[in-house]
């Protein structure tokens, strides 16, 4: 597995081939999108939803979209944020960390999260937090398994959702 940033176009669109590769990635996420509320209708994700998702990630300056290829197939995506808005909290972050719900317990998503970290530690960063909505059991447990610690419960800045804030140190 490698990762790639997404390169958007110049019109800052997503080509269409790639676009259609995330959609289907995102509707395999059917479960998810139910919990988290972040499309209309989760069993009928549009590719215009996911463009304009990604593009309003990409044009955060400290965010950047990681498209996870195995065999030059489309498996996951990872955004990252190299600052959090909260200047006392000096982590990274894994904003969101999907693979397609096809390949669930195959290890595409450890591998995924361990390539993240991999950025991360390269950076000189010494730890990486993550946020998980508390409806979502599921996620706490995979993240828990891979070392993460809580240490925080609060509400998400941007929809107010309740979450469990996890951290894990990078050694």
């Amino acid at each position: 597995m490698i990762l790639q940033p997404l390169r958007l176009t110049p019109a800052d669109d997503i080509p269409a081939p790639l676009l259609t590769e995330l959609t289907a990635l995102y509707a395999s996420q059917r479960d998810f999108h139910a919990l988290s509320g972040d499309f209309p209708d989760p069993d009928d994700i549009r590719p215009q939803q996911v463009a304009t998702a990604l593009a309003a990630e990409s044009a955060h300056p400290e965010a950047e979209v990681l498209l996870a290829l195995d065999a030059g197939r489309l498996t996951g995506i990872a955004i990252t944020l190299a600052h959090h808005p909260d200047p006392a909290d000096p982590d990274p972050w894994i904003g969101l960390l999907m693979v397609d719900a096809g390949l669930r317990r195959q290890g595409h998503g450890r591998r995924l999260v361990s390539l993240v970290e991999d950025r991360f530690r390269g950076a000189g960063r010494t730890a990486v937090r993550l946020a998980v909505l508390e409806n979502n059991p599921r996620a706490l447990a995979f993240w828990t398994a891979l070392g993460y610690e809580t240490i925080d419960h609060r509400r998400e800045r941007e929809r107010g959702r309740p979450c469990t804030v996890l951290r894990r140190a990078l050694r």
